[in-house]
């Protein structure tokens, strides 16, 4: 009897310890979702527009840039705008801001001509528009320039304290005029199924082309152009490249790359990928053409079939041809 009581003891001990931990993990859950969505309504909390601008400017001279800023929420807010300039982040057009305030980029810098900007309030739902100004100096080279305006919201009752999680910035693309060098390179243009690259497949689906710039040239460069897909004289499919508002930079010192769908390929045979790309202000073209083969999967088996009856068959052949060479000699030997 105490044997059974002890046991049972234990696994009523056991059961809460379980339940005990399920508790846990369930607020460990509720936490962090808790902490996410917080996160997620912060980061919301200011709107920005537009996103990016293009501009242009001589030596010496100044530009204003209008920017829109926005507070969507229903409480007041502090706002502190800061200069930033970027570089490319990878290859996929990602900038990456410098956020160190007494830092500035190697080359292109654009804050360098920033002019700095007062703190302000938004009232709930208010927007303001804040011009940036840019002033370029008389010697400034020939080239791209890139940077942005971001806008921290601060915590009064926190001391003024800088909410870098809810940021958002307007990115600004300047060129200044004159003799600068613009090259662009077409490093890579491969016909791709879910990622890989090959020169013939077993199905038309899933089809791309990674598509690859270098910029080896002192100005941002929007390659833009025209994709399409042939078998034999027939065009299959056309499409458009980078052609957004406004159109997918490639900034100096850096490439960028691009994975362009194509469509309407199906059953055997050699397809070709024609591509013409257009850049720059004297609107340089760059033509490329990429072949590659779709054999379906039944073709390939049945040729296999056939290759492996053509070998047995000539094996067999040679066997026979050597038996009954094998059998001649014999008989010869015999009347001998």
């Amino acid at each position: 009897m105490n044997i059974q009581l002890s046991k049972m003891r234990k696994y009523i001990a056991g059961f809460g310890l379980l339940v005990a931990v399920s508790l846990v993990g369930v607020a460990i859950t509720t936490t962090s979702f808790a902490q996410t969505d917080g996160d997620a309504t912060t980061a919301n909390s200011l709107k920005v527009s537009p996103l990016r601008t293009d501009i242009s400017a001589d030596p010496g001279e100044t530009k204003v840039v209008k920017i829109t800023i926005g507070n969507p929420t229903s409480s007041a807010v502090s706002v502190r705008p800061v200069q930033n300039d970027f570089v490319a982040d990878g290859e996929d057009g990602t900038p990456a801001l410098i956020l160190e305030e007494s830092e500035y980029a190697s080359s292109h810098s654009l804050k360098q001509f920033l002019q700095p900007l007062d703190s302000f309030t938004l009232e709930g739902g208010e927007s303001k528009t804040i011009e940036a100004t840019i002033v370029v100096p008389e010697n400034a080279e020939a080239g791209g320039y890139f940077g942005a305006v971001r806008f921290m919201p601060t915590s009064p009752d926190e001391g003024g304290q800088v909410n870098l999680s809810a940021s958002v910035a307007s990115l600004i693309l300047l060129t200044v005029n004159g003799d600068a060098p613009e090259k662009l390179t077409l490093t890579d243009f491969t016909v791709q199924q879910q990622g890989r690259s090959a020169t013939f497949f077993t199905t038309g689906d899933n089809m791309s082309i990674s598509i690859r710039f270098k910029n080896e040239g002192n100005l941002q460069a929007g390659p833009f152009g025209n994709i399409s897909v042939t078998k034999g004289n027939e065009v299959l499919y056309q499409t458009e490249f980078n052609n957004s508002d406004p159109r997918g930079m490639v900034l100096p010192d850096s490439a960028r790359r691009w994975s362009e769908s194509i469509e309407n390929i199906s059953g055997f045979g050699k397809y070709t990928v024609s591509a013409v790309f257009t850049y720059g202000s004297n609107n340089q073209t760059i033509e490329v053409t990429k072949s590659f083969w779709v054999i379906p999967l039944p073709i390939i088996m049945s040729a296999i079939a056939i290759l492996i009856l053509i070998i047995g068959a000539i094996v067999g052949l040679v066997l026979y041809r050597r038996r009954r060479k094998n059998n001649m000699s014999l008989s010869g030997s015999k009347r001998r």
